[in-house]
């Protein structure tokens, strides 16, 4: 009898690990730590770590939040140590540059087959995917006195001298998408006359893509150039702003997420990868103030509105392509990186 029960034993673990070796990758025990860098506002990281180590209890999460120039900029100079496993936020036109870098790793899993627009929101390649969808706009103070601009020119009337704050496309994705909006509605050549006048509209610019509303819901500027859904955070956290966008087009960020190449903890990593694509994880955000539509199907977007402005054919490839040559341009012929605002 002894030796039946031992036998029984001996077959129950052999199953158990043939069935863990087939499950799909994420889906197998893993436990250890994971490092995440996280790219959107500090609350919806905290919340994504806290979700996260509560489903799966046996990781800890270490994130560190940095802005998508600074997250690029962090990644390039830790290539061949690589400190992270997954970087998770901030838009693709950075994930594009680090994937022609060659800092991110390839990951195939059945969690893409629920992307809604495979050809907007997966690489063909599988380096990155979309985890969030986000339109630029304009926050207006309403106690300023200034009528809210409608189109890109309305932000060179001479009211708004020293009155716009936007953050600096070295260190922003936001600010950076603002600026390939304006080259591919304008041309380059006239595009690149009004980024000219547009940063002497501007005050003072910022580190961070998000906090121009923060601040000019303080009464710092009177209009920020901001992502919608961090606009309309600020209105519901009391701020004075009236949310408007360019009638002749603005653009948009899908917000992107891949795998560090050399990541440290690559099961970990893949595990947050196919979390992170699951409906009812996309639609944590508005928990957080996190207001992004999702990317994946069967998620509801909390904000739908957010996506009904007149939205440019935005060429991410083009733009995550020429980044570093549009940035150095903008920092060496128009405005200097130096003492941003935190």
């Amino acid at each position: 009898m002894v030796q039946r029960r031992i036998a029984w034993a001996g077959l129950l673990l052999l199953l158990l690990l043939a069935l863990a070796a087939c499950a799909p990758p994420g889906q197998q025990a893993v436990s250890g730590e994971l490092n995440l860098l996280c790219t959107p506002q500090v609350e919806w990281c905290e919340g994504m770590k806290a979700e996260f180590e509560a489903k799966y209890p046996t990781i800890t999460v270490n994130f560190v939040r940095m802005s998508s120039g600074e997250s690029l900029t962090r990644l390039r100079n830790e290539k061949d140590n690589p400190q992270f496993d997954i970087w998770w936020g901030g838009p693709i036109d950075s994930f594009v540059a680090a994937k022609q870098e060659g800092l991110l790793e390839k990951y195939e899993t059945k969690s893409q087959d629920k992307i809604i627009n495979k050809d907007l929101m997966l690489d063909a390649d599988k380096y990155w995917v979309g985890i969030y969808v986000g339109s630029l706009g304009f926050a207006t103070n309403t106690t300023s006195g200034i009528t809210p601009p409608t189109s890109w020119d309305d932000l060179l009337q001479p009211d708004l001298k020293g009155q716009v704050m936007v953050a600096h496309p070295s260190s922003s994705g936001t600010s950076y998408t603002a600026l390939c909006t304006v080259l591919q509605l304008r041309g380059e050549e006239a595009g690149w006359d009004y980024l000219r006048q547009y940063a002497g509209q501007v005050n003072q610019f910022t580190k961070s893509g998000a906090a121009p509303a923060r601040f000019t819901g303080q009464g710092e500027a009177a209009v920020g150039i901001v992502f919608s859904h961090d606009i309309v955070a600020q209105i519901e956290a009391g701020l004075p702003l009236a949310l408007t966008f360019p009638a002749e087009g603005t653009g948009y960020e899908i917000g992107g997420m891949g795998i560090i190449k050399g990541a440290k903890n690559l099961a970990a990593a893949k595990l947050w990868y196919d979390w992170a694509l699951q409906p009812e994880t996309q639609e944590l955000g508005p928990k957080y103030k996190a207001y992004q539509a999702p990317t994946v199907e069967g998620a509801k977007a909390s904000r739908p509105e957010l996506l009904e402005a007149n939205l440019i054919d935005y060429d991410f490839e083009w733009c995550g392509s020429h980044k570093k040559e549009f940035i150095d341009r903008f920092t060496n012929e128009i405005a200097g990186a130096a003492n941003l605002k935190e």
